[in-house]
């Protein structure tokens, strides 16, 4: 059987060859499956990279009309975890921070709100929200539109204790069951109706534990997001900002 010319040509060729020369022949003839292996061992490299550096998320938080410093942000998400005895290279904490929700136009973070909003209520219905820390005006928002759960109910059930010693600062708001509100787009005349539920559904936790020591001046509130697949952590949160820096 007779060799097969075209390999016993390129062997003479090969043999021709010399330093650079080789490797411009392999990348001229071998260029395409070159790159389609290098291709496969990126995908396969940083599929299991990613794989062993992802962070399970404990706890998803957000700051609504809060400024706050680095040291403050690493108190509310990395220490927390210090606080649960968790290993903070395989669980994080996810702290949005940047978040306004504002109706007047001369506040000077105005413009943020629409692209807040969009972040929140995206967060929200992913299940990637569950405690926010905010002002009063945020605080009324969250409440008219029932996104939070009931705190009294929560903390007795998942934590009695904490309960009797939070009690007294538990706030009421009022959530807007429904409205008669896109009727009054087409008749401005009509009168406001509204049924609505008061409830138990922030505590303000600025005036004692770790956001008492960070010196706001105004009361700060937190609210937990009534659909929040973790609240059992959001109870141990409420824990750590109350308690932690006594441990």
């Amino acid at each position: 059987m007779k060799p097969n010319k075209t390999i016993t040509a390129k062997k003479e060729q090969w043999k021709r060859l010399h330093g650079k020369q080789k490797l411009q022949y392999i990348w001229d003839y071998y260029k395409f499956p070159m790159i389609v292996c290098f291709i496969f061992l990126y995908i396969i490299g940083y599929t299991a990279y990613g794989r062993f550096t992802r962070k399970d998320t404990v706890l998803y938080a957000g700051l609504i009309n809060i400024s706050s410093s680095e040291p403050l942000n690493l108190q509310l998400s990395e220490d927390f975890l210090g606080f649960m005895d968790e290993n903070i290279s395989q669980k994080k904490v996810q702290l949005y921070t940047g978040l306004y929700l504002t109706s007047d136009p001369n506040n000077p973070h105005h413009e943020y709100t629409y692209a807040s909003r969009i972040k929140i209520l995206a967060a929200i219905d992913s299940e990637q929200l569950d405690v926010v820390l905010m002002d009063k005006e945020s605080f009324d928002a969250f409440s008219q539109n029932g996104y939070l759960c009931n705190l009294e109910h929560l903390l007795r059930d998942l934590s009695p204790d904490t309960f009797d010693a939070l009690k007294p600062y538990l706030v009421a708001n009022t959530s807007i069951l429904e409205d008669n509100s896109e009727d009054l787009l087409a008749d401005s005349s009509l009168p406001y109706q509204a049924v609505t539920e008061e409830y138990p559904m922030g505590l303000i936790v600025s005036q004692k534990g770790l956001l008492k020591q960070a010196g706001f001046h105004d009361d700060i509130y937190l609210g937990v997001v009534g659909n929040s697949p973790r609240t059992g952590n959001a109870v141990k949160y409420i824990n750590y900002l109350y308690t932690g820096n006594e441990q």
